[in-house]
């Protein structure tokens, strides 16, 4: 999975002539999805409280970062 995305942050990037844009909207979408987490963390004392949910959370929130990070690397070279 960690391969089609860099592959298509690849694509994306040699398509716009090294555009910053796919970067900005993976940053623009990780921070988002940072914002929403802490909102519901504090607003819910049970928020993730179940394994799975949990797991989820980090999940997306791995998933996002590796995404932000290729498109710093594909933009960058």
């Amino acid at each position: 999975m960690i391969h089609a995305v860099l592959a298509a942050a690849e694509t994306m990037a040699v398509e716009s002539e090294k555009s910053e844009t796919f970067f900005f909207v993976a940053g623009g979408v990780f921070a988002a999805w940072a914002i929403v987490v802490g909102i519901a963390g504090m607003k819910s004392s049970g928020f993730a409280a179940s394994r799975a949910v949990g797991t989820a959370v980090i999940g997306v929130s791995v998933l996002l970062a590796g995404l932000t990070m290729a498109a710093v690397i594909v933009v960058s070279s």
